[in-house]
C-alpha cells in the first residue's frame, strides 16, 4: 500500500484510510473459510498419557466432591492447592457456575467408580432439589454468588444468565446420566421449565441480557458478539415452556478475529471457545443459513492461534514453547485477569494458565497432551496438588498460584473425560431440547470428508464414541504482517 500511493499527499492518505474504514465499517465480516469435514479422525492417546489423565481427572473430582455442600450441593468458587481453608472473604463464596461442573463431574465419577453411585444419586438429588425449592430465583435465573451453606445472594452479584445456562448444562446432564430415576428427572425438569427466557430480552426481540440486579435491574450489556454463550442460546431456544426465537441465534455478530496465517469468530480469553463445547456436540455439524460457521472447527482453529500467538510472545517471555502455552482468563501474581489472545489482551507477563491447555483437550488433544506432560515432568508437585495443577504459575516471576478455581477445575475434568470417551457430550445431547435447538437454528449434520492434506491421527485407544476432530484451517497464504 506504502509503495501504491508514494505520491499521494498525506491529506489524500487519509481521506482513503477514512473511505476505507466507513466501507468496512458497513460491511459485515466475512466468516471464516470452511473446508470440508473430514471422516472420523481419532487421537491416540498412549498408556501414559491415560494414567496422567486418569490421575488428574481423579483430582479434579475430588474438588468438587470435597469442596461442595452436601446438603445444598454448591460448591465453593475457589480452594486452596491442599485443600485448606480460604481466607475470611472467599471461605462461604459458592458459584453456580461451578456447581453445574460439580454436578457433571458427580455423573462421571459415579460411571467410573471413583465414588458409590448411590452416594452420587443423593449428592446430584439434594443439589437438585435446592434449586428447585429452596434458592431464590428471579423469573427461573439464579444469583451468580451464594453462600455456601445457606444459598443466600453474595457480594450484591447478579441474577446471571450464563451461570444460570451453565448450571442448567450440569442439571440436564444429571437428568440424563440419572434418567432412570423418578425424582431426579422431575426436578431437573422443574428447574428448566420455569426459566423464563423470554424475561430475560428485557424488550429485545432477540438478543438475551447479561442478567438482573434487585437494585439497578436488567444489566444493558447483551450477549450480541461470539462467545461462551452459545449453549446459553441454544437451551433458551430449545426451551419447552418459555422459548425464544430461532433468529436469537443469528443475531450476534460473528466478527472475524484473524491472526497471521489462521482466521476464526471470537474472543481473546481462550474459555470463550472451550465452556459450550464442554457440553454441546458440535461436531460434524455446520450452519446450513446465514455464517454457515462450524463451530467445532472454528474452536479447534481459535486454539491453534492461540498457542501460536504464546510462541510468538516467545521473545518477551521465553519460558512459552511449543509444549509449554496457554493464557485465559485466571489468577495472576497481580490479582485475577481475563487476559489471552489472540489479540492480546490483558497486563501478559508470561504466565501460563494449565486449564487453557487442558480446556482443549477435546479440541486439539495433540498441541495440548505434551503440556500437560510438560508441565507434570517439568514442575512436579510444586504446582501440581490434592487438585490438579494450581490455577495459574508464571515460571519466569517464579510464581506459583496458592488456589484452584472450580470453573478452571471443571472444564479441565469435562474436557479430558470427552476426549476419554465423549460420555459428557452423550449425556447432554440426549435431552431432546438440544438436538431440537439445533436443528431449530440450522445447525445441521455435514458428510465427513477428509480434505486433502489433511493430518492423519493414529487408531483411538477408547471406542466409544470414535471422537471426531477436523484439522483446523491454515492459511496457505500469510496475511500482511505476517512474520
Amino acid at each position: 500500500m506504502q509503495e501504491r500511493y508514494a505520491d499521494e499527499t498525506d491529506d489524500m492518505k487519509r481521506f482513503h484510510s477514512l473511505l476505507l474504514l466507513l466501507l468496512l465499517s458497513c460491511v459485515p465480516a466475512a466468516p471464516p473459510a470452511q473446508t470440508p469435514v473430514p471422516s472420523p479422525g481419532t487421537f491416540r492417546l498412549s498408556a501414559e498419557d491415560d494414567q496422567l489423565l486418569e490421575d488428574l481427572s481423579r483430582r479434579s473430582f475430588r474438588y468438587f466432591w470435597e469442596q461442595s455442600d452436601p446438603h445444598t450441593g454448591l460448591t465453593l468458587d475457589r480452594a486452596r492447592t491442599d485443600g485448606s481453608p480460604h481466607d475470611e472473604r472467599h471461605r462461604q463464596i459458592a458459584s453456580i457456575a461451578a456447581t453445574g461442573f460439580a454436578l457433571t463431574a458427580t455423573c462421571i465419577a459415579a460411571e467410573r467408580g471413583w465414588v458409590p453411585r448411590e452416594e452420587a444419586r443423593r449428592r446430584v438429588e439434594n443439589t437438585l432439589r435446592f434449586f428447585s425449592d429452596r434458592a431464590f430465583h428471579k423469573n427461573g435465573w439464579f444469583y451468580h454468588w451464594l453462600d455456601f451453606k445457606t444459598g443466600e445472594r453474595q457480594w450484591k452479584s447478579e441474577v446471571s444468565s450464563i451461570d444460570t445456562a451453565l448450571l442448567l448444562a450440569g442439571i440436564l446432564t444429571s437428568r440424563q446420566y440419572f434418567r432412570g430415576d423418578q425424582e431426579i428427572t422431575e426436578l431437573a425438569t422443574r428447574v428448566y421449565d420455569r426459566i423464563d427466557f423470554r424475561w430475560m430480552l428485557h424488550g429485545h426481540p432477540t438478543l438475551l441480557s447479561h442478567g438482573w440486579k434487585p437494585e439497578d435491574g436488567f444489566i444493558r450489556n447483551r450477549w450480541d458478539n461470539y462467545s461462551e454463550h452459545t449453549i446459553l442460546y441454544l437451551l433458551a431456544i430449545g426451551s419447552p415452556t418459555h422459548p425464544i426465537s430461532a433468529r436469537s441465534w443469528h443475531a450476534w455478530a460473528r466478527d472475524l478475529n484473524p491472526y497471521p496465517g489462521y482466521r476464526f469468530i471470537g474472543n481473546a480469553p481462550l474459555f470463550t471457545h472451550q465452556y459450550s463445547h464442554a457440553w454441546i456436540d458440535y461436531r460434524g455439524r455446520s450452519e446450513n443459513q446465514g455464517s454457515r460457521i462450524d463451530y467445532f472447527a472454528n474452536s479447534v482453529t481459535a486454539t491453534r492461534a492461540h498457542r501460536q500467538f504464546c510462541l510468538d510472545l516467545k521473545r518477551r517471555f521465553p519460558s512459552y514453547s511449543d509444549d509449554l502455552w496457554g493464557i485465559t482468563a485466571s489468577d495472576s501474581r497481580s490479582g485475577y485477569v481475563a487476559w489471552g489472545g489472540p489479540p492480546p489482551q490483558g497486563p501478559l507477563d508470561g504466565t501460563v494458565v494449565p486449564c487453557a491447555a487442558a480446556g482443549s483437550l477435546m479440541l486439539t488433544p495433540e498441541l495440548c497432551m505434551p503440556v500437560l506432560r510438560r508441565l507434570r515432568e517439568q514442575f512436579g508437585d510444586r504446582i501440581y496438588g490434592r487438585y490438579g495443577f494450581v490455577d495459574a504459575f508464571n515460571p519466569l516471576l517464579d510464581w506459583v498460584g496458592p488456589d484452584v478455581v472450580g470453573i478452571d477445575v471443571g472444564i479441565t475434568l469435562l474436557s479430558a473425560e470427552n476426549l476419554r470417551t465423549g460420555r459428557v457430550w452423550r449425556w447432554f445431547m440426549e435431552n431432546r431440547e438440544i438436538p431440537r435447538a439445533m436443528d431449530r437454528v440450522g445447525l445441521k449434520r455435514v458428510r465427513l470428508e477428509k480434505p486433502a492434506g489433511a493430518e492423519k491421527a493414529g487408531p483411538s485407544r477408547v471406542t466409544e464414541p470414535r471422537t471426531q476432530w477436523r484439522a483446523a484451517e491454515r492459511l496457505t497464504a500469510e496475511q500482511p504482517g505476517a512474520k
